[in-house]
């Protein structure tokens, strides 16, 4: 008797337990869900976030708050979503910093990006791109910046939003794949950044291309390679610095999607079914493309591995070159 009883109560207990699943997929959302970006408004994680919350806004028939949680290089923000409640109400949209680099640039990071999160998708990756001020730094191409380096009296300086940014880390991959020396002048942000840059008072820069979007467009500053495996979609006539005969310098500022850890299964899949979706429409795309961002999507496996293998790569070059976040 005491069997039975405990068999219909198991039976019971399955069945609310899959109803309940299935009635968080099919009830998601009934109320407002925060997308929480880690940086301020106006950057370039800020506008990737706009063009998704629209559309997954409009795909989960709902309302998404974008907030701008700024700090700590990221960190601020990052770690509010990591001890938000797992109900898929609080996403995040953050990037590699956060997500990698931090984990050994900051000591005492209150999270682990490996394992604080349940990854949805990547949403965009962007590179690097080496630009100069030509009044200040007159070459043309890579091979012609490193001469230059060489053989000036003075280090060349080259600008970046900040020590262990993606942009400074792909100035010290500079210097050791060239055997060039610069001298790194880190910022607090791109707007002050650009206004020395065109100045020609820092004349070299590795820079994500929404910071210097409008600068290239009106010649002020010349693009001479971006650091990634493919040449970027915005810029199509700017060689990687493999076609410019730069081995193994590969640096560039990706974005994902993310909920806490532990967040149904039937939310995190339905979230990635609609992220596949968005980021698969050319309209999006062209979106993305047009700001400088070159759209992507992975499964779930592939960006928590992405995460696992740049949190690797970034520790033992932060480490060999001794760089702090200070």
């Amino acid at each position: 008797m005491l069997f039975r009883s405990t068999a219909i109560a198991l039976c019971t207990l399955s069945a609310l337990v899959m109803h309940g699943a299935s009635a968080t997929a099919e009830d998601y959302p009934s109320r407002p869900i925060t997308l929480v970006v880690p940086f301020p408004a106006g950057g370039a994680s800020d506008a990737i976030t706009r063009i998704l919350a629209d559309k997954l806004g409009e795909a989960l028939r709902g309302t998404i708050v974008v907030e701008n949680k700024g700090g700590a290089g990221g960190n601020i923000g990052t770690n509010n979503v990591a001890r938000a409640a797992p109900d898929g109400y609080t996403l995040l949209l953050s990037s590699s910093g956060p997500l990698a680099v931090n984990k050994t640039l900051t000591t005492d990071l209150p999270y682990d990006p490996e394992t604080a999160f349940e990854p949805i998708s990547l949403i965009s990756t962007m590179p690097n791109v080496l630009v100069v001020n030509p009044a200040k730094v007159p070459v043309t191409n890579v091979q012609e910046f490193i001469d230059f380096a060489k053989a000036s009296r003075e280090q060349i300086s080259y600008s970046s939003i900040g020590n262990g940014s993606s942009q400074h880390l792909a100035g010290v991959l500079f210097e050791r794949r060239t055997g060039t020396r610069l001298l790194h002048v880190p910022y607090r942000g791109a707007g002050q950044l650009t206004v020395d840059l065109v100045s020609g008072d820092v004349p070299a820069s590795f820079q994500l291309i929404p910071n210097i979007a409008s600068q290239l467009q009106a010649g002020q500053i010349k693009p001479l390679a971006v650091t990634s495996k493919q040449r970027s979609k915005a810029l199509p006539n700017v060689p990687t610095m493999a076609e410019a005969g730069i081995s193994d310098l590969e640096s560039s500022a990706w974005f994902g999607l993310l909920v806490p850890k532990g967040t149904p299964k039937p939310i995190v899949d339905r979230l990635h079914a609609e992220v596949v979706r968005i980021m698969s429409d050319p309209a999006v795309q062209k979106r993305m493309i047009d700001i400088g961002a070159d759209p992507i999507y992975t499964s779930q496996a592939e960006f928590k591995a992405l995460i696992s293998s740049e949190v690797i790569k970034w520790r033992n070059l932060i480490k060999e070159a001794g760089i702090s976040s200070n």
